[in-house]
């Protein structure tokens, strides 16, 4: 099985109180945006170099999907997702509030190096185990965000459908799939901790520059 990640695709506003939070609106089909694969780094309790200085760098926890095998019409999430992990799809807000007035496109704002950090990968336990988990951010030893695949608008496999239709879908893509709510803004030295249940998945400490 090949740890070479090819696509990174990332799914916005899949949390009804995410979009409130930030005003909004919520979409009525999957909004799917990119990053670089240069964007990955793991979460292995050492410090990771973000941006500083252009603005606010906000944190969003997200279930991040690795995919196994080639999408096809009809096949489902469990035939396609092997494994599974929890992630960071870091945003430069100030900058994407900017590129949003004039129309650009948000890579300055998603896809900086390091702006994708994953925890430990684990096999994926099907769908309906997913859909009845729970995963949570400490920053700094206290609960920053706690989110619910149940909750999300567009779920696993309407999510599977639509990539794979609209942009292919195939082994070694991964798939960022929403955050809840509760993002807010780095400082240097924050220390996160992500959680699936009760289970450690990843730790770093955000080392702004």
């Amino acid at each position: 099985m090949s740890d070479m990640i090819r696509n990174v695709y990332c799914v916005g506003r899949n949390y009804g109180l995410h979009a409130a939070e930030l005003g909004n609106a919520v979409p009525e089909s999957p909004m799917i945006f990119t990053k670089p694969t240069y964007a990955i780094v793991p979460m292995d309790g050492g410090a990771i170099e973000l941006p500083g200085g252009q603005g606010e760098l906000h944190f969003e926890t997200e279930l991040v999907l690795h995919v196994g095998k080639a999408y096809r019409p009809g096949a489902s999430v469990d035939e396609l997702v092997d494994r599974m992990t929890l992630g960071i799809d870091f945003t430069l807000r100030d900058v994407q509030s900017e590129i949003k007035k004039k129309g650009y496109p948000w890579l300055p704002a998603k896809g900086f190096l390091r702006s994708a950090p994953i925890g430990a990968w684990r096999p994926f336990p099907g769908t309906a185990a997913v859909e009845a988990g729970d995963f949570t951010l400490r920053r700094n030893g206290s609960v920053a965000q706690h989110g619910r695949p149940a909750d999300m608008i567009f779920g696993l496999q309407t999510l599977v459908d639509f990539i794979g239709t609209h942009f292919g879908l195939g082994e070694g893509d991964v798939i960022f799939t929403g955050t809840p709510a509760g993002v807010a803004a780095v400082n240097d030295g924050d220390a996160f901790e992500l959680l699936w249940g009760e289970e450690p998945v990843g730790a770093f400490r955000a080392a702004l520059r």
